[in-house]
């Protein structure tokens, strides 16, 4: 019999050096390998010639590939993605035969001074998902773990010139099983490779302990350090022997205040570069503390990603990302499901975000057959997971960002994880473990949860939860995934945060998930699960992040800033009362300044700063404003307060703005009536003031010399990725229950045009084939000399039980009147459960830039509250006043085109522009992989009346 080939063995391979902690910066010379290599794929992977490795292989006639790089990015195979399916039959450690297999060649010289003397070290920090070597013909071993490191000594084997370093790499091993990531599958070399000189007396491993005692500001350094040395701390006057240590004043390390000492750690051989955070993380009376006091994240999980070279990111992008995130308020990272690229640690240190670093490990697969063989509950792959736990701590311990270690993401149980538990606790006491798949917590110090409801977290801010209480109900509560972003939302985020916000025990948590992993693609824009032909996929289930795949921040992200912003306003516009609360956890608001401006009807026409006391954490204060400038009955005013950065910080300049509120000053006045004028009919066609309806089918057909589609009731939008729900869920699958109804098909029956001496009145019957529900009509029509009036009076037939996706109209206008102005909240989209980020304003925009790409086409796009709005062709134009306020949507396509697309370029623009006036919306809510829409944010078919003035304008500006 033959034995398993060893990418099949549940080890984490051969050869590799032990683990040991990452570092930026040093003396030692270091030569990167990163370049252009020479590369082959094969489909298989039982290839026994490894003759390309040997010195003198004539590669010329190969391909090429960047390093680091993914080989399926660059012309040689595709990405497949799945969400929990293994893309292989579940047998673990085998995998298929047909593995694609990536052999790698790179040439190089080393500089004489790196082989003088000392070590050489070849470093690889990811593979994925396995790989084996040569130097110079010579075996030095094999790895696993794709998204960790592993370094090799090669020092007696380099010469100075023509050095050749083979790699093969298989697509699928033993290791593919224990990183089931909710990701594209893409091979290759993705990260650095690198060779490390090491001088005689050179750094090792080193272990910096530094933790803050909050009551006297003392912070005690010791540095452990496998080759002694000394640590100089020049600001701090230290000059101290690795091992002993250290007790003084100090600045504290926090998220709001990155407070970084230069250092160095001084060997025979070496200077390293160091930046040292004091801080203490404790589980303490319930509680997660940092220096003393409860934190609350306000965090997302990120996967790296971009869309052109996958999971392989330059400095410039993990900066990029960061910025993003302090600049939306953001505090927390999750790095799910792997530890990150180490650079973004250090990162994290720079500029202040709480990490919870997590290992390279989730075995969600075993899901699908029971969690039969799951590898945490297997002995035989124990030493694998001690192996990608050590690597992991290892190389992050001195990240004083790194406030929790993860042990992975939906393993399931077992003891694996247990043993991985122990092994780091007994390394690194300092920081509490979080694991979320374990409702026992055997093994962790918080008690963390998915997609918990807001009713049930709610019930577990006041232990009032009954599912497995004893240890867990001791624990410090987190979401370590909500609010699922998939395309249009998520919605319900307010309400999470008011709840986070209320109880000490619920310490935030974490969007799923940064950015959306759409790839660039020629002809899609961006290519998502089964655009490259996969035989199982997932869809778009991976395009479910706050930034689209450029990185531009989607409403999402806006919305999430507003709900999570670190200083809370409350106050009565009218009686001039301002109340201001400071929610940031460590810090005053001295480093922020604070406005005020009033306006009127979207117009500022005051405006001036305001003094603000440096507040302590969680204090607030009462002020009074100024009392308004212009006090007009006849024109809606109200005060807009901000604050902003006093001075420019490292991720965004001074005047950034930080959180911002308004109040209602003058309320909005009544609309004049549109009455008074006769309608006039001449065979089929009525006009009445400045319009003119087809009395065969009551609609409106021209408006001072416009012509007009509609308007007519319509209730159908194109389903959202939320409104499709989960499959687990149906109750929340609301695309297909609405289908089912037919509220995509609605049929309009006409039954009644009665003209009086003042009013058109159509009277409708709107309802779906097969069905005898339906919502009875009314749409009454009165007009003066320059404007028209619809009032809309709608009663549902029959017994309604789903909601409506919208209630309002739909009409059309020639496709040149694409600019729209409107005063209304803006300038983004929203919607009743994500409608925080709107403030209200005078915005004005062209219709193709009011339109929201999300990955998969689908609902988008509209503006709430809106007063009025206008659109214009460059000479005329048409204005819509509501009554009520309504919500807004101007695209150049129907929902039902928007519906049919799978992609962006699907959606060609048509000879029309389509507007819906809406009196009504259906929420948002999560449920692509959370909860629904919260009840109070169901649209219920009920009675309802509304309407809006029409009136034509001359454009002459």
């Amino acid at each position: 019999m033959s034995t398993a080939p060893w990418y099949e063995e549940p080890s984490p391979g051969t050869g590799s050096l032990e683990p040991r902690a990452w570092f930026a910066a040093s003396d030692a010379r270091r030569l990167s390998l990163d370049g252009t290599w020479r590369f082959r794929l094969s489909p298989r992977a039982d290839s026994e010639d490894t003759s390309f490795a040997a010195s003198g292989y004539d590669a010329s006639g190969w391909a090429e590939v960047a390093v680091p790089g993914h080989w399926v990015l660059q012309g040689h195979g595709s990405p497949a993605y799945t969400n929990v399916r293994y893309p292989f039959p579940v047998d673990p450690p085998r995998v298929p035969t047909e593995n694609p297999t990536g052999d790698h060649l790179r040439t190089f010289d080393v500089p004489d001074a790196m082989s003088a003397d000392g070590e050489v070290l070849l470093r690889f920090d990811g593979v994925e998902s396995c790989a084996r070597l040569w130097l110079n013909g010579t075996e030095l071993g094999t790895f696993m773990g794709s998204r960790l490191p592993h370094e090799f000594e090669v020092g007696a084997l380099l010469r100075p010139r023509g050095n050749v370093l083979a790699v093969r790499v298989h697509q699928w091993s033993a290791g593919s099983y224990l990183e089931d990531q909710d990701q594209w599958w893409m091979p290759g070399i993705f990260r650095e490779v690198t060779l490390l000189h090491r001088p005689p007396g050179s750094v090792g491993d080193f272990f910096v302990h530094s933790p803050y005692d909050h009551r006297t500001g003392r912070g005690t350094l010791r540095v452990e350090s496998a080759v002694p040395g000394r640590v100089l701390v020049p600001e701090l006057g230290l000059d101290l022997a690795t091992g002993g240590s250290a007790l003084i004043p100090v600045e504290p390390w926090t998220a709001e205040t990155p407070r970084l000492y230069a250092a160095e750690l001084v060997t025979p051989g070496e200077r390293v570069a160091l930046r040292i955070g004091f801080r203490t993380v404790v589980v303490e009376d319930g509680l997660l503390k940092v220096n003393g006091r409860r934190i609350l994240f306000r965090g997302v999980n990120r996967h790296e990603f971009h869309p052109e070279t996958g999971r392989t990111l330059d400095l410039a992008t993990m900066r990029e990302d960061l910025v993003l995130m302090k600049r939306h308020n953001i505090n927390a990272v999750r790095t799910s499901h792997y530890p990150p690229h180490p650079a973004f640690l250090e990162l994290c240190d720079e500029l202040g975000l709480w990490v919870i670093d997590e290992c390279d490990l989730e075995t969600h697969g075993f899901e699908e057959v029971g969690w039969r063989g799951n590898p945490v509950d297997d002995p035989r792959w124990t030493p694998a997971l001690l192996d990608r736990a050590a690597r992991m701590v290892e190389r992050d311990k001195n990240h004083p960002s790194v406030v929790l270690w993860s042990l992975g993401n939906e393993c399931g149980t077992g003891q694996g994880l247990s043993a991985m538990a122990d092994w780091i606790r007994d390394r690194d006491p300092g920081r509490p473990i979080h694991y979320e798949g374990d409702r026992s917590c055997r093994d962790t110090d918080v008690y963390s949860r998915m997609y918990a409801s807001q009713e049930e977290t709610a019930l577990i801010g006041r232990h009032e939860d009954t599912d497995g209480p004893g240890e867990r109900a001791r624990l410090p509560f987190l979401l370590c995934e909500y609010g699922h972003a998939m395309g249009n939302g998520p919605g319900g985020l307010t309400e999470y945060q008011d709840l986070f916000e209320t109880y000490e025990r619920c310490q935030g948590g974490f969007v799923w998930e940064w950015i959306d992993h759409g790839l660039a693609h020629p002809e899609l824009g961006h290519a998502y699960g089964g655009d490259f032909g996969e035989e199982l996929h997932d869809g778009n289930f991976v395009c479910d992040g706050l930034l689209f795949p450029d990185r531009t921040p989607s409403p999402g992200l806006v919305e999430y800033k507003k709900v999570i912003e670190p200083v809370r306003f409350a106050g009565d516009g009218t009686a001039g009362t301002l109340h201001i609360t400071n929610c940031h956890d460590f810090r005053g608001l001295s480093h922020l300044a604070f406005d005020w401006s009033y306006e009127v009807e979207g117009k500022a026409v005051a405006s001036g700063p305001l003094a603000v006391p440096d507040l302590a954490p969680g204090r607030s204060v009462e002020l009074r404003l100024d009392p308004p400038p212009v006090a007009d009955a006849s024109r809606e005013a109200y005060w807009t307060v901000r604050a902003v950065l006093a001075h420019d910080t490292p991720w965004a300049p001074r005047g950034h703005e930080v959180a911002w509120s308004q109040f209602p000053a003058v309320p909005r006045p009544a609309l004049t009536p549109a009455t008074g004028t006769v309608p006039v009919r001449q065979g089929h066609r009525v006009t009445l003031g400045p319009a003119a309806f087809d009395c065969r089918t009551g609609l409106l057909t021209e408006l001072g010399g416009i012509p007009v589609d509609g308007p007519r009731l319509d209730v159908w939008r194109a389903p959202t990725d939320n409104d499709a729900g989960a499959s687990w869920a149906p109750e929340e699958q609301y695309a297909r229950r609405w289908r089912e109804l037919g509220l995509d098909r609605m049929q309009h029956r006409r039954y009644g045009v009665e003209l009086t001496n003042s009013h058109l009145v159509v009277r409708s019957r709107v309802a779906p084939a097969a069905s005898d529900l339906a919502l009875r009509v009314t749409y009454t029509w009165s007009a003066d000399g320059e404007r028209v009036r619809l009032t809309m009076s709608v009663t549902p037939e029959g017994p309604w039980t789903l909601p409506l996706p919208r209630l309002g109209v739909r009409m059309g206008l020639p496709g040149a009147y694409g600019q729209a102005e409107w005063f209304g909240a803006g300038p983004g989209e929203a919607y009743p459960d994500t409608r925080r980020a709107a403030r209200l304003g005078r915005w004005n925009m062209p219709v193709d830039a009011m339109r929201t790409p999300y990955v998969r086409p689908q609902e988008n796009g509209a503006r709430a509250e809106v007063r009025w709005a206008e659109l214009r062709d460059g000479q005329r134009g048409l204005r819509i006043e509501g009554d009520p306020e309504f919500w807004f949507t101007a695209r150049r396509w129907t929902s039902e085109e928007l519906a049919a697309a799978r992609h962006l370029p699907d959606l060609v623009p048509g000879d029309r522009v389509w507007l819906n006036l809406d009196h009504g919306m259906h929420g948002i809510g999560s449920a692509s992989c959370g909860p629904g829409v919260l009840t109070e944010y169901r649209l219920r078919a009920e009675k309802a009346e509304f309407g809006f003035v029409f009136g034509p304008l001359a454009v002459t500006r």
